[in-house]
């Protein structure tokens, strides 16, 4: 697998950085509420990114996952497909939806949207990456981002290419000539 890795963006160690900066974000936003937020990760990719933020939150959350799909192979669908729906209730809820990258937003605009229509007191939205590059909706906010990200094929800690790579410690760049062939 590292063979296909063009270069190596960020270290096991930044990204840990980043997940401490989102924690203490969120920290920041709801240590005041009266009920705990609803800490939705994006299955499958942002888990690892999921899994460390809550390490470093010292506030009371719960955690739920969403199993979505918008991507085959190195394009997105347009379509975004839901696999599960989440266990714990939502109506007045504070929600933050964390996802490993947001890349054109059509998927996180699907994704607000819905849990809005199912009640939401207040949905927020973080990422491992943002590519700004790609952004095709902006009309919402990311309020806690990891780090930003060039138009790069990029994988590890939870980002895929049809499926694999997700286990890399680290995240980097896809060499071209295994996704274009």
């Amino acid at each position: 697998m590292n063979n296909d890795i063009k270069e190596i963006l960020f270290s096991h160690t930044q990204i840990v950085e980043m997940a401490t900066k989102v924690a203490k974000e969120i920290e920041r936003d709801f240590k005041d509420n009266e009920n705990p937020p609803v800490i939705v990760g994006l299955l499958v990719g942002a888990v690892p990114f999921v899994a460390e933020v809550i390490k470093h939150i010292d506030i009371p959350v719960e955690i739920e996952f969403l199993r979505v799909k918008s991507y085959v192979g190195d394009t997105s669908s347009g379509a975004l497909k839901i696999y599960s729906h989440l266990v714990t209730p939502i109506k007045g809820r504070d929600v933050v939806v964390i996802d490993d990258i947001i890349d054109t937003g059509l998927s996180m605009k699907q994704i607000i949207n819905m849990f809005v229509a199912d009640g939401a007191k207040s949905v927020k939205v973080g990422c491992m990456l943002e590519k700004k590059a790609r952004h095709e909706v902006v009309d919402f906010d990311i309020n806690y981002v990891g780090s930003q990200v060039g138009n790069q094929f990029v994988v590890g800690f939870g980002l895929d290419y049809n499926e694999l790579y997700r286990n890399l410690p680290y995240i980097g760049v896809l060499k071209e000539s295994v996704y274009k062939k």
